[in-house]
This record gives structure tokens, sequence and C-alpha cells, in this order.
């Protein structure tokens, strides 16, 4: 059984205390029915474990009882003896290779190898004694002339020689450098006046002078003589009551379209209004036209009219304006004579701006002059 401060093992009369010193000591305390009575009580985990009986001779073997749960873990044992050698293990892994031993006695001398290569040549040995002076060898050749030796110093002054007879005149010695240049002479006296020299070329023109002011107004002339009576001018054009005035009806007008227009009234049988947008001029006459055309655009552009004479554009005739969306209304016009004096005309007018016109208004007036 356990006892919380020491271990104790109850052998038949006798227990066994381990104190912290590990000294062991034997006691012999009293024993009732095979039960400690000297261990003191249990307390808390250890009545857990039961307290342990005395041993006896084993019973016959009872019939196995159903496993019970796995109990606490007990309390490590006395290392049990030695058992007997087990069989040998599995060889283990190789080990680490060991540490290289000791080198060994030196064996006996192997047999002489090859000859090997020659090898480099060594360094040449230090110079060695002079030997004994051998025999004089045969005389050679001259040598080459030596230096010419230093000047020696000047001997003592001799006696004065006899005086020579006179040598020879020297040459001419050289032309001296010509000498730096004198100082100006003075002015001599003035010359007599010469003659007079021919009169020179007229030079140009020199530019005009500033006009000069205005002079006075003379006085008024005398009234001339009524001229004579000029010739008759030819009879001017004599206005018939041939006429007639159109309005334009349609509207929007599309682009690249005859422009429609009603009758406000017609006078005399040469003008007539066939269909919406053709007018007829009878043969044999003159006209004077006029057109007016006003249309508003909500988007930038131009609008243009130009008249057709049987069907052929009279650019000459045409009006055009610009329109925009900051000043839509626009507005063209004209006036021109159509000459029908070689055959009747048919007239219309055409819309051919960039911008589509609406609404529209403007008319056209035919007067038969001639």
């Amino acid at each position: 059984m356990s006892c919380p401060d020491t271990k104790k093992r109850c052998k038949r009369k006798s227990i066994i205390v381990c104190h912290p010193k590990r000294n062991k000591k034997k006691r012999h305390p009293r024993f009732k029915k095979k039960v400690c009575i000297k261990c003191p009580p249990l307390k808390g985990q250890q009545l857990l474990s039961g307290i342990a009986g005395a041993i006896v001779e084993a019973g016959p073997q009872g019939v196995a009882g159903a496993l019970g749960p796995q109990g606490l873990t007990g309390l490590v044992g006395a290392i049990g003896a030695l058992g007997p050698e087990g069989l040998a293990g599995a060889l283990g892994p190789q080990g680490a290779a060991g540490l290289a031993g000791a080198l060994g006695a030196l064996g006996p001398q192997g047999l002489a190898g090859a000859l090997g290569p020659q090898g480099a040549a060594g360094l040449a040995g230090a110079i060695g004694s002079l030997g004994p002076e051998g025999l004089a060898g045969a005389l050679g050749p001259q040598g080459a002339a030596g230096l010419a030796g230093a000047i020696g110093a000047l001997g003592p002054e001799g006696l004065a020689g006899a005086l020579g007879p006179q040598g020879a005149a020297g040459l001419a010695g050289a032309i001296g450098a010509l000498g730096p240049q004198g100082l100006e002479g003075l002015a001599g006296a003035l010359g007599a006046t010469g003659l007079t020299g021919p009169p020179g070329e007229a030079g140009p023109a020199g530019p005009a002078g500033p006009a000069g002011p205005a002079g006075p107004a003379g006085p008024a002339g005398l009234t001339g003589a009524t001229g004579a009576t000029g010739a008759t001018g030819a009879t001017g054009a004599v206005a018939t009551t041939q006429n007639g005035l159109f309005l334009v009806s349609v509207s929007p007008i599309a682009n690249g379209t005859d422009i429609s227009y009603v009758t406000s009234f017609i006078n005399g049988p040469n003008i007539s209004h066939p269909t919406a947008t053709t007018f007829l001029l009878a043969t044999g006459h003159i006209y004077l036209v006029s057109y007016t055309f006003r249309a508003t655009s909500s988007v930038a552009g131009n609008i243009t009219v130009t008249p057709r004479l049987n069907l052929v554009f009279k650019s000459d005739f045409s009006g055009k304006a610009n329109t925009g969306t900051l000043d839509a209304n626009a507005s063209v016009s004209g006036t021109f004579l159509v000459d029908a004096t070689a055959g009747a005309v048919t007239m219309d007018f055409l819309y051919n701006g960039s911008a589509p016109a609406n609404p529209t208004d403007g008319s056209v007036s035919i007067i038969q002059i001639q």
C-alpha cells in the first residue's frame, strides 16, 4: 500500500520504510487478520487504491472475470532482477566511420622503381676560385690609335724676332649697312597758280521740291452761251396691263424641290400659272420678274433659291442667305428680265438650301414690259 510521505510495502510481518536519505529500517508492527494496522489512515485519492493484503500462497486459478475498466496508472515499481539474455536483435544500421587508426610501422623497402625522366637543369654553381696564371700568349696585332692627349701647359715667352717685311695690302672691307633716314626737309616755296581747267559735266537733276501752296481762286468767268438742243432720245418701254402676283403656298420645303405658289391675281392672257410650281410666259414679249423668299431653320446652314427658264438654271439670278440657331430667319430676293421674244418660256423656282425651310413665305410678281 502507499502512504503520503514515504513508501511502505507489507510483506508477511515486516514493512520496509524508505526515508528521504534512503536509509532502510525494518520494523515489526502488529498484524491482525493479516491487515497492517500501523499505516496511517488513507486520504483523498489514496482511497481509490485500497489497502494491499498480505501475500499468501496462490490458490487454484479461477475463471477469468470480465475485463474491468482500466485502473489508474500505478507507481513505478522497483527495478526487477536482470532477465536472461534475449535473442540477438536485427543488425542495426552501419555506424558512423570510426576515427583513423594510428600509423602502422614502416614496411620493408620495396624494389627500385624505373628511372624517371631527366629533371630540369639545376641552377648554375658558384664561380670557382682563380686558377694559376697561364703562359704568355703570342703578341696580338697593333691596336687602334688612342685619343689625342691633353694640350700641355704654355711654355715661357721667347725673345722677340726681327721685324719682317711689310705685307701686301688687304682686300677692301664690305659696305656698311644703310644708316637711319634723316629728318624731313623744310617745305619749298609755293609754286605759281596753274591754268583753269575746262568746265565739268552738269550733274543729275535734283529731286523735285514740294508743291507750293495753292494760289487764291481767280474771279468767276463769264457765263457761256447756251448750247444747241440735243437729239431726241429713243422712246422708252411702255408698261402694259399684263401682270400677275403669286404667293408661296407649301411649308415646309425640302431641299432640292420646286417651290409651290398659289395665284393672287393675273391680268392679261400672256401670263399664266398652269401648275402649282410653273409659270408660262407667252411668246413675243419681254417680262420683268421679281421674287422674295423667307424661311426659318433650327440648324445652321443656308437657304438658296434659283430660277429656271425652260429647266435651265439661271445662277446669275439666284439668291442665297445663311441661317443658324441664333438667327433663324433668313430671306432672299431677286429681280431679272425674261426675254420671250423668240418663243414662250416656262419658269419655275428651285429651293436647294442646306437647311430645311420651315415655315416659309414669299411671292413672285411678273410684269410684261414689252
